[in-house]
């Protein structure tokens, strides 16, 4: 009797697009202006996007929105986190600030937008216009996910 085994070498990889914007916002009054801007509903999520390793711990603020007739999740995630180290050495206190990124490939990224979907170019290019007219928003543009090292901490 013969045996036969399949292999079912199957990946699902997310399709989504990625924008990087730049600015010097705080990530609510960005989230306001998307919303103004793009008719979006950008909303806090009840909990950040947390890594932790031996080292330290990082919350990145994280915003959603489902947009319900083209049925795409959109993430606007903060690309840094600065927590400040203190030491307490000899009466000194000397303190120092550490920046954690998401993608550390992309640290001048302030902000990234992911839109989860099979979204087309037009679309994506119509969205990062509208956020270059942001008078605040120093630019706005398509990422290559594919490009990226650590592409999997956008996957949540």
């Amino acid at each position: 009797m013969q045996i036969h085994a399949l292999d079912f070498d199957i990946s699902f990889e997310e399709i989504f697009s990625l924008i990087g914007i730049h600015t010097v916002l705080e990530d609510y009054k960005l989230a306001y202006l998307l919303n103004k801007n793009l008719q979006t509903r950008f909303s806090k999520t009840a909990e950040e996007l947390k890594f932790e390793n031996e080292k330290n711990e990082a919350c990145f603020s994280l915003y959603q929105y489902k947009e319900t007739n083209c049925e795409y999740d959109w993430h606007l995630i903060s690309n840094s986190v600065r927590t400040e180290n203190s030491n307490n050495t000899s009466e000194l206190l000397l303190s120092s600030e550490i920046t954690t990124y998401l993608i550390p490939e992309k640290k001048k990224v302030d902000y990234f937008i992911k839109i989860s979907g099979d979204t087309n170019y037009n679309y994506v290019a119509e969205v990062i216009e509208k956020i270059k007219k942001i008078d605040q928003v120093v630019t706005a543009y398509r990422i290559d996910k594919n490009s990226l090292k650590s592409k999997d901490f956008l996957t949540f």
